[in-house]
């Protein structure tokens, strides 16, 4: 249990470092690489995120099975299994490196249309080397699971931070000294070669694990794909929401307008991030909930109370960045920039009902109904692939995020709510016609800003920061009052109670 504590905390800790590190370290490294440098790094790790696919889900069932057979004292089992994954993921790991090897081989059949000789050079450098970096990668996964199963959670937390304190500080002296998208790639192997030790060590050493390779149980593995199978579809939705659109861009358009995208895209990331911390603490309660029988009406207002807090903390953001996000992005990245600012727009308001709905993803798993959602979001991606490619030929960025955030609204936005209405009985309707309502005040407000702000012209950051006070004094107060219902004020409310306590107290 405290290894459950401290690792849900240190888990905390490593997501604010990853997310203010991506705040403050970006804009640094933009402008130190270039546009042209940021989009060609952008374009190969996007390339290479495909090659992840070849996991096929069986990292995650190392966890679960481990956990199964150290549950039923099963020792020898489970270091049997151990060796056929390993042996498993060596194979993987030369499909992983052949594959990186074709695709070196053929950059310039899919980019030499949009790029010089120099940076096709270049491509091919960067796409051998994190192509290598994962290749190696894949045999050392299964340690990394190993320790996930044995509960170990301080030892990963400390080696993620560990690793991205070293990262950014590695970094941004090289970037200083001239060295750019190469370098960012010769440091992430070296990384995450001393990850991989470090993982194997552990687990040698001090959980005393061993790998056998005797009695290898390969009709294990047609147990074990069963359940990998749904895990492998929605990597691959991630891999296709996230990631084609730089690899499409990079063949239509270039690195500049890969670069443009690839910011749109981390951007979206800050949000996401935020939006999950909800559902993250309530999985175990909403599968208590089912294992006792819990009405429809119970888990629908479980539903509707998450999604409601996750509204006023996502639609308030969405709100501000409409209004705010196009100046935040040249201040933050620059003025070539600028066009991600409408790119991330279209993928936020898309991305929407996901953010303030994926409570529902919690109420699959513990009903372990995931199937449909899976095959559901891979099939609406794979189409609006074809359209995000077709547009991006006329309108770049633009047209390839206009096909994203289609996928997104009637995956996220149309099906997936038919089928948690009409399946699973959650109060769909009621659910919407309560966030409307809350987002009244917020609509209301942000078109008189859009209306007003020409007005106030950003003369200095000092005018443009003034004014954002201005929103957030008007908008805060409208959301107490008009959004928010007794119970939600009584959240805020709380903790604060408890503070003055604690000072008076201290006084």
């Amino acid at each position: 249990m405290n290894q459950v504590r401290a690792g849900a905390v240190l888990s905390y800790v490593s997501l604010f470092l990853t997310t203010f590190l991506g705040v403050v370290y970006t804009p640094f490294m933009l402008r130190q690489m270039g546009q042209s440098e940021f989009g060609l790094y952008s374009l190969a790790a996007s390339v290479i995120a495909y090659l992840t696919l070849f996991d096929f889900g069986f990292g995650n069932a190392v966890v679960r099975f481990t956990a199964k057979f150290r549950a039923e004292g099963k020792v020898r089992e489970q270091y049997e299994m151990f060796g056929l994954f390993l042996l498993l993921y060596c194979a993987i790991a030369v499909l992983a490196g052949t594959a990186g090897w074709f695709l070196c081989a053929h950059a310039e059949a899919m980019f030499g249309a949009t790029m010089t000789a120099e940076e096709l050079s270049r491509a091919r450098l960067i796409l051998g080397l994190l192509a290598g970096n994962l290749a190696l990668t894949f045999p050392f996964t299964i340690f990394r699971s190993i320790i996930t199963a044995y509960e170990d959670f301080v030892f990963q937390r400390l080696v993620n931070i560990a690793r991205i304190l070293l990262q950014t500080g590695i970094m941004i002296p090289l970037l200083l000294w001239g060295y750019k998208a190469v370098a960012l790639s010769v440091l992430l192997t070296v990384l995450n070669m001393a990850t991989m030790a470090a993982d194997t060590f552990y687990c040698f050493r001090v959980l005393r694990v061993k790998v056998l390779f005797t009695h290898l149980r390969w009709s294990l593995l047609k147990e074990i794909s069963g359940y990998s199978f749904y895990i492998f579809l929605n990597a691959v939705m991630d891999r296709i929401y996230w990631s084609s659109g730089q690899f499409i861009l990079g063949h239509t358009s270039g690195t500049g307008a890969t670069a443009v995208y690839a910011v749109a895209v981390r951007l979206v990331s800050f949000c996401i991030a935020v939006s999950g911390a909800i559902p993250g603490v309530l999985l175990p309660k909403l599968t208590a909930m089912v294992a006792r029988n819990s009405t429809e009406k119970e888990v629908s207002d479980l539903f509707i109370r998450a999604g409601r807090l996750q509204f006023l903390i996502v639609g308030l953001s969405l709100a501000g960045f409409a209004v705010f996000g196009e100046r935040f992005v040249i201040l933050w990245a620059g003025a070539e920039y600028a066009e991600s600012f409408p790119c991330t727009l279209v993928l936020m308001i898309a991305l929407l009902p996901a953010l303030i709905q994926n409570t529902g993803i919690c109420v699959l798993q513990a009903r372990n109904q995931l199937q449909f959602r899976a095959v559901l979001y891979v099939l609406v991606a794979v189409a609006c692939l074809a359209l995000g490619y077709a547009l991006s030929w006329r309108w770049g960025g633009l047209g390839c995020a206009t096909g994203t955030a289609l996928s997104l609204f009637i995956g996220n936005g149309v099906a997936i709510n038919l089928y948690y209405w009409k399946r699973m009985g959650i109060d769909i309707p009621g659910f919407w016609r309560q966030i409307l309502k809350m987002s009244l005040p917020l609509i209301a407000l942000s078109g008189l800003a859009l209306l007003v702000q020409p007005k106030f012209p950003d003369t200095s950051v000092v005018v443009y920061l003034a004014k954002i006070a201005v929103f957030a004094g008007l908008a805060l107060p409208a959301s107490w009052f008009f959004s928010m219902n007794e119970s939600e004020r009584e959240l805020v409310r709380a903790p604060v109670r408890g503070l003055m306590r604690k000072a008076k107290r201290f006084c």
